[in-house]
């Protein structure tokens, strides 16, 4: 079964016609799909999509990037919210240090933290990670948690190594589409196949037919294709594989 690990339908992007994009997700195949939260302001949303769709599920977590806007609050409400028992992992959480203006400190609190919620409940993390692979590791050998997926890998083969080592799985989508994505191509062909999942990020990462336009879920059917291709497999193999892989990283993805 395809299951996108990774979209934000709650984005406003999706608003005018949400749910003829879920439909037309279905209707390609995909049989499940994982919305991570990026801050408390979008905590309800995402749970109201998975409450009004048996094949959605969510993940509540304070995303890099909205950490600027965030208070020790929030990490109260984070508290409560997963003791709730609704949320299938903690997400999305991590580090991001690409822009100019990053606040390392401010980010590393909040993903220790979180970090710690997610040893403490049990849960999965969904990792965001942007030129921030050996200090995400390096917090996730201290702060042991049960694996999850480092969202949009992007690392070298002896960091997917040790994420892989570490429990968790490497999701893969819209950049590999792109030929000159050699590096992430590469990976994505020679993993263990029991390493990675698939994730559109929509609206996102669009692939290479799209650029320019929206990323949607439907296009995780043509994903699935492309990685097929890379390793010499058919798309039915694949969707077994990853969808296998997923619902190993979030089980709560089976019961409901």
């Amino acid at each position: 079964m395809l299951i996108d690990t990774h979209i934000h339908l709650d984005a406003p992007e999706f608003d005018p016609d949400r749910d003829a994009v879920i439909a037309a997700a279905r209707q390609a195949g995909v049989g499940g799909f994982v919305v991570p939260a990026v801050e408390v302001a979008n905590f309800d949303r995402v749970a109201a999509l998975s409450a009004a769709h048996a094949d959605i599920r969510h993940a509540y977590g304070i995303h890099p990037l909205y950490v600027d806007r965030a208070g020790n609050e929030d990490l109260d409400i984070l508290d409560r919210r997963l003791a709730n028992g609704d949320a299938i992992a903690v997400g999305e959480i991590g580090l991001d240090f690409f822009g100019p203006e990053f606040d390392r400190v401010t980010q590393e609190l909040y993903f220790v933290e979180q970090l710690k919620l997610a040893r403490r409940f049990g849960l999965p993390v969904i990792l965001h990670v942007r030129r921030a692979v050996d200090d995400i590791l390096k917090h996730l050998r201290r702060i042991e948690v049960p694996g999850g997926i480092a969202h949009a890998f992007n690392g070298s083969r002896q960091q997917a190594d040790a994420f892989i080592a570490m429990g968790f799985r490497l999701g893969f989508g819209g950049a590999m589409t792109f030929d000159g994505s050699r590096r992430i191509r590469s990976l994505a062909a020679s993993l263990p196949i029991n390493s990675i999942v698939l994730e559109t990020d929509a609206p996102d990462i669009p692939p290479a037919w799209a650029q320019g336009g929206r990323n949607e879920p439907a296009d995780l059917r043509r994903f699935a294709e492309v990685l097929a291709g890379l390793r010499g497999m058919s798309v039915t193999e694949i969707a077994e594989a990853t969808g296998r892989n997923a619902c190993a990283v979030f089980p709560a993805l089976g019961s409901g």
